[in-house]
């Protein structure tokens, strides 16, 4: 891999983590800043993307329910824009673009410990 560049690092999950039965997928913002030793910061905050339809695995070709795509899913007939003014306003469970801080916020609603279950295994 070359020493330069951006790069965007992902996989595909065959039995995804679902929330309220839809799929999403979290965007994660690094910085490497050696490679010998090692040394990564991991950004806090980030982006949650939602698919705008559930999840199945009855219908794998349905784009709606798999794919968390901003260019895919801002076709769908309810996708849900957030509000300009970011998560005061606009981010809400009904939204299909989330800050990290707000997904945190929902954990802590539905009484799950992100910090524990999901951002530890990070």
């Amino acid at each position: 891999m070359p020493k330069r560049g951006q790069y965007v690092v992902n996989t595909y999950i065959m039995r995804p983590h679902l929330f309220n039965g839809f799929k999403y997928d979290l965007r994660l913002y690094v910085l490497v800043t050696s490679f010998e030793p090692l040394t990564i910061f991991l950004y806090r905050d980030g982006l949650v993307r939602f698919a705008t339809q559930p999840y199945t695995t009855k219908n794998r070709k349905s784009r709606f329910a798999h794919l968390t795509n901003f260019s895919v899913n801002k076709k769908a007939s309810n996708y849900k824009k957030a509000g300009v003014s970011g998560a005061a306003e606009g981010e809400s469970e009904n939204c299909s673009k989330w800050s990290l801080n707000t997904l945190r916020e929902a954990f802590s609603n539905l009484g799950m410990d992100f910090e524990a279950e999901i951002w530890g295994k990070i």
